[in-house]
């Protein structure tokens, strides 16, 4: 069975302050992602689809697509304002794209099979993808996704605040609810709290369980998504230039309103990301020290 990785990698990055997707990290100049597209090739994967600006493919073609369509299917696919419905007219001081689930519909014609999707700044770690590569295999057609949880504790950043989809499960497993929480943030006397309603803060359990943007889906998703996210825009007003519609709401929607049923898988692994831009020198470090004991040769592709 095919298994494909869908990487999504058009976002803008303002709280980094520049294009975080293609920027160098590791101690080749490799991109985050390409650490994600090396796991999972080791997982099983056979297809890569990347989700980018259209300005975006020489750089990534040469870094890491050539080389890799060789050994894989790869895709590319562009989210910009062209692909959004006919019959909608975006504000004109609209640059902000609209979010993860429009990224996402951006595959929809070249993915026909159960797919993986990622956030192309994250360093998701290797073994989440043995885990939901293995679980794709099991998912039944139709109204069915996983995920692969992590523990906030493990996905905080020391540079400021990040969003989270908290996840309440089920006692046999499955994804219950994710609430996208905004202005998470690690304070000085160990706690993690939510800092969105006041600069207090309300202390989170640093073990629950948060989307990471790691779901497992069937083509069945493309249906749904569609529908709620033209709805999306429908209730945008004329003034609105930066609301997005993500994927940890489509899914909690998706739930409660179409019958998704999702598997919640969990891991350990820490998440190391660039949020911002003062996190670059930690993740270069990890990649570094995980480069000189082995854990990636010298060369990914």
């Amino acid at each position: 069975m095919d298994k494909t990785l869908l990487i999504l990698a058009a976002g803008m990055g303002s709280r980094y302050g520049g294009n975080k997707q293609v920027d160098g990290m590791g101690p080749h100049g490799e991109m985050l992602f390409e650490y994600s597209v090396y796991d999972a090739l080791q997982a099983g994967f056979t297809k890569v689809v990347f989700i980018i600006k259209r300005d975006f493919e020489p750089l990534i073609r040469h870094m890491v697509g050539d080389a890799l369509s060789s050994r894989i299917k790869v895709e590319y696919v562009y989210q910009e304002f062209e692909s959004l419905p006919a019959w909608y007219r975006k504000p004109g001081g609209r640059v902000k794209p609209f979010g993860t689930v429009h990224a996402m519909l951006c595959a929809k014609d070249v993915i026909h099979e159960p797919f993986a999707v990622i956030n192309a700044d994250d360093y998701y770690g290797r073994a989440p993808y043995g885990i939901i590569g293995d679980h794709m295999e099991t998912l039944p057609k139709g109204k069915h996704a996983c995920m692969v949880g992590y523990y906030l504790k493990n996905t905080v950043s020391e540079n400021g605040h990040v969003t989270r989809g908290v996840c309440a499960t089920t006692a046999d497993g499955k994804l219950k609810s994710v609430t996208e929480t905004y202005k998470i943030m690690p304070f000085p006397d160990g706690t993690i709290r939510d800092t969105n309603a006041n600069p207090d803060g309300v202390v989170l359990d640093p073990n629950s369980l948060v989307s990471m943007n790691m779901f497992g889906f069937t083509p069945w998703i493309f249906d749904v998504a569609q529908k709620r996210f033209e709805q999306f825009l429908t209730s945008l007003s004329p003034e609105e230039l930066k609301a997005e519609y993500v994927l940890p709401v489509l899914v909690d929607e998706a739930m409660h309103e179409d019958g998704l049923t999702v598997d919640m898988l969990t891991t350990d692994a820490a998440w190391f990301g660039v949020t911002y831009k003062e996190d670059k020198p930690f993740v270069q470090q990890q990649l570094q020290t995980m480069h000189a004991q082995g854990d990636y040769p010298q060369k990914l592709f």
